[in-house]
């Protein structure tokens, strides 16, 4: 007992020592972190295990079946949104951008930004002005809760985001959606690590900048299609509360890279906030994470549901695409439907195949698989403006409320020009997951 007690006591000394200043008593014990090291699970998004599969077409694929091997490759865990992106969280974006336009382009009232409605306002040696989104929330610019059944103060300031002239309608006033624009730079790593010995490269020159209007093409309902009467999808699909749910299109592979980081940026702020541990970024899955999450842990099955029917048992169609000759409401949906339709495979995705077709951030090449790695699999190139078009095509995956049944297996793929928005292709996002895998228990 007496032992015991010792050990007791030399392990309660240890402790504590480590607690005060200089408590390492010169030993190597590593950074002390004040931050949580835990991963948490983004909102809306579902844990997708590490794991290895199959990846390529199946004997089925006539076409490109001469190139495009399969091949067994390993995927690290990732977080990926459960559903499509829709219409109304994308519009939260949109409203970020168009907020923070109007209020230092167009309102200038310093009450808007950080520090103004201090007691002490804070010192802030670059000179930067950051907008105060608290204060925003309380005092919205355009239907202000103070302002209520009064004329909006702000109405005259903000008449310059507005059309003007004969492009008004009805003498309405309606925001004018070219002025909506993102300003937004992202470090190529790629890149980084080709010129890594280049003593001429600077970090500026791994630095990409863009600026892309994010307003969707609402007119890609009539653009996609000849002699079709969609006039009211682009009056309403966007910006219609019935259709808040539904999964947003018109967005070309550009403005999806931007939502991506956006969307971090909004997250990094809150966790700085609050001084939590940044997550990883979101960006578009890559074609290889795309198709493992369809699979849902499957293996060689041909849907994400497994197959190998595209019906259930009952004769139910399990996914909206384009049935038989062209009744493309026989699966409940003429054209797309709300992102949670049909049952989530067994990662708890949903609209896998169907529904909207979807942006991958892989470029498209037909025999990509010969030559990818078989850990984290990717084609990825960053095209230039002066590039020809060949150079950028992105990966689409997951098949469409237009496309037939082929087009809804894991394996299918296909390509769209990243400046190019449809009716039928939309998005989710993924961001890795940081740690040891969760399914790890050692």
């Amino acid at each position: 007992m007496k032992q015991v007690y010792f050990l007791i006591t030399i392990l309660v000394t240890g402790i504590l020592s480590g607690c005060g200043k200089g408590g390492d008593r010169g030993e190597l014990v590593g950074v002390a972190y004040h931050q949580s090291a835990r991963s948490d699970v983004p909102y809306g998004m579902v844990y997708i295990p590490s794991g290895t599969f199959l990846m390529g077409q199946t004997d089925q694929d006539i076409t490109y079946s001469q190139i495009a091997q399969t091949k067994q490759v390993t995927i690290p865990a990732f977080f990926m949104d459960a559903t499509e992106i829709s219409n109304s969280q994308y519009r939260q974006f949109v409203n970020w951008v168009r907020d923070s336009i109007a209020i230092t382009s167009y309102l200038n009232d310093p009450k808007y930004y950080v520090g103004a409605n201090a007691k002490t306002p804070n010192a802030n040696p670059t000179g930067k002005k950051y907008i105060n989104w608290d204060y925003l929330r309380r005092y919205p610019i355009w239907n202000s809760r103070a302002t209520k059944g009064k004329v909006n103060p702000n109405a005259t300031k903000l008449q310059g985001m507005m059309y003007q002239g004969d492009d008004r309608v009805f003498d309405r006033d309606e925001i004018d959606v070219r002025l909506l624009k993102y300003n937004y730079e992202k470090i190529d790593w790629r890149a980084a690590a080709n010129y890594k010995n280049d003593k001429t490269k600077k970090r500026s020159d791994v630095i990409m900048r863009d600026t892309i209007p994010v307003y969707p093409d609402t007119l890609v309902w009539l653009s996609d299609f000849s002699y079709a009467a969609n006039e009211p999808m682009v009056q309403g699909y966007f910006s219609h509360p019935a259709f808040k749910d539904y999964p947003v299109v018109g967005v070309n592979w550009r403005q999806a890279r931007a939502f991506t980081v956006w969307r971090t940026r909004y997250n990094e702020a809150y966790k700085n906030s609050i001084h939590q541990a940044k997550r990883a970024e979101y960006d578009l899955p890559n074609e290889s994470e795309f198709e493992y999450a369809a699979r849902g842990g499957r293996i060689g099955t041909d849907y994400p549901w497994g197959g190998p029917y595209i019906k259930n048992a009952k004769g139910c169609l399990l996914a909206n695409f384009k049935p038989g000759r062209g009744n493309y409401s026989d699966d409940g949906g003429t054209y797309t439907v709300k992102v949670k339709s049909y049952f989530p495979n067994d990662y708890g995705l949903y609209n896998m195949a169907g529904n909207v077709a979807e942006w991958t951030s892989s470029a498209f090449d037909p025999s990509a698989s010969t030559f990818v790695n078989d850990l984290a699999p990717t084609f990825n190139y960053e095209a230039k403006k002066s590039d020809p078009e060949v150079m950028k095509r992105k990966v689409v995956r997951g098949g469409s409320w237009k496309d037939i049944g082929y087009f809804l297996q894991n394996s299918s793929r296909t390509y769209e020009y990243q400046d190019t928005a449809k009716s039928y292709i939309g998005f989710r996002c993924v961001t890795s997951f940081q740690g040891r895998d969760m399914k790890d228990t050692r």
